[in-house]
């Protein structure tokens, strides 16, 4: 379907970089788009999706690794670092004043506007190639489930010394063809419904593997683990620090969600000003999946020890209620589906802005076919052909790479490592810095360039014990085996 010469005309304020600017109206923002609708509430829902993802289910294994005096303090430090920078970050939504100065509707937008210059580029690079690999550990992690959901069930009818092997290869395929569905939702407003749904589940299975890790204590009549974490002997040395040092990027993988966080802050309506929304859903939510977290690191590692799985739902330190696992991974799967929206759709955005950019009149990039919707008097479904094949590409693409190395530990490590510093820590803070105009070598420049460099420091080496974890089991793997 054709589009009429206003919605051109409309088309040309989006690809020169916003809508016309006008006065806030009932229908309409600062910046001439319809009206945001966005509550802290929905935000911090957004959040939760993002934050309480699979990351949570490698926390005892990281408590394992660090033991009972750095397992909880590293915890608790990434989290008041995660909620400090995004506050900081949420400050340079808009550039120059907070409350009407121009919106940065995406993350590299942010950069470009504070930064400028290769560190654009660098921004963009960073952030997109997370996005890439956070939906390839989310395929990898929900195929984990669905097999653990499996294996369960037979184990259940079998007894447990059945090796009940199991493919995860057509469960990847059957999550692909699900995310190829959820992927033709045309942008981030339009997901909130699905962020409530996988927040909710995010809860229950993080509930569920609290409450079993709390049995298990009880049943062993005693709280395992040591002050200093595995010991040597189970592993050597040398695995003792590659562990500790991927343990960093576990952890770091399960508070990020600063690359979407500009995102997530531009569904946000106003006033009150957004930034002020912002740090209340931020706050919100990292308090929330901070204790989380320390219930469930803590409580796993205290039911296992040295024994903790690299997954506690499927890593069967749990075999019964074989009901309640099925459960939680069920839950698992069900936010996993949402989750990886919440983080594509910004890149989803982005690769179809750009080439709308540079191919204005190319048909089978900017017009939609309408498609009537016969029931529940709902709009018709605009259905873009480009956005149709991209996104589908896109979810086959991520699907087959989670087929060819499905390491959920060591995935997660790298991600969590190559992520964090620069995209949750280095550019807030030198965002925050131009923003508000801090004096360099004053008390508080020096002071935000100390935190940076300490968190550069433990990226480098959450990255290297994560990639030491992939040589190592690239060792012994064979594509596309069965999981036992």
């Amino acid at each position: 379907m054709k589009m009429g010469e206003t919605g051109k005309q409309q088309q040309g304020f989006e690809l020169a970089g916003g809508f016309a600017p006008q006065a806030p109206s009932k229908c309409f923002d600062d910046d001439g788009r319809l009206k945001r609708t966005g509550t802290v509430w929905t935000a911090s829902a957004h959040i939760i999706t993002a934050v309480i993802g699979s990351g949570v289910l490698s926390l005892a294994w990281a408590t394992a690794q660090l033991g009972w005096i750095a397992g909880p303090t590293v915890l608790f430090l990434f989290s008041f670092v995660t909620y400090y920078t995004s506050c900081l970050l949420a400050a340079c939504y808009r550039s120059g004043d907070p409350v009407t100065g121009k919106r940065n509707y995406t993350y590299m937008e942010a950069v470009q506007n504070n930064l400028g210059g290769f560190q654009v580029k660098l921004c963009g690079l960073i952030q997109y190639f997370n996005l890439v690999g956070v939906a390839i550990g989310y395929t990898i992690a929900a195929s984990i489930s669905m097999v653990a959901i499996k294996r369960a069930d037979c184990f259940h009818e079998k007894g447990h010394h059945n090796p009940c092997g199991v493919s995860g290869t057509p469960y990847m395929i059957l999550f692909g063809v699900l995310e190829i569905v959820f992927s033709q939702i045309p942008d981030f407003d339009q997901i909130s419904w699905l962020s409530m749904v996988a927040a909710v589940m995010s809860f229950t299975y993080s509930t569920i593997g609290l409450a079993l890790g709390v049995f298990k204590v009880v049943e062993n009549k005693k709280i395992k683990g040591s002050l200093t974490g595995i010991s040597i002997g189970t592993v050597s040395q040398t695995q003792k620090i590659w562990r500790s040092f991927q343990a960093l990027g576990d952890i770091a993988f399960a508070y990020s969600y600063s690359l979407i966080l500009i995102e997530i802050q531009d569904t946000i309506k106003s006033p009150p000003a957004e930034h002020k929304t912002m740090k209340k859903a931020t706050f919100i939510s990292v308090v929330t999946t901070t204790v989380f977290y320390m219930f469930c690191g803590c409580f796993g590692y205290a039911a296992f020890g040295d024994m903790a799985p690299g997954n506690l739902l499927t890593g069967f330190g749990f075999y019964n209620p074989f009901w309640l696992l099925d459960i939680a991974n069920a839950a698992i799967v069900i936010h996993l589906v949402g989750a990886y929206q919440v983080y594509c759709q910004p890149l989803f955005a982005f690769v179809e802005n750009t080439v709308a950019k540079y191919f204005p009149e190319s048909k089978f990039i900017n017009n939609s076919i309408e498609i009537p919707i016969p029931i529940g008097g709902y709009k018709p479904y605009k259905l873009n052909l480009f956005r149709l094949v991209w996104r589908s590409l896109f979810v086959c693409m991520t699907t087959v790479v989670a087929m060819l190395m499905p390491f959920f530990n060591d995935v997660v490590g790298i991600l969590g490592a190559f992520g964090f510093w620069p995209l949750t820590v280095y550019f807030p803070v030198e965002m925050y810095i131009v923003q508000k105009k801090i004096p360099k070598w004053s008390t508080r420049w020096v002071s935000l360039q100390i935190l940076s460099v300490a968190c550069l420091i433990i990226s480098i080496c959450a990255a290297a014990g994560s990639f030491a974890g992939v040589f190592i089991d690239l060792k012994v793997y064979k594509p596309f085996q069965t999981m036992t």
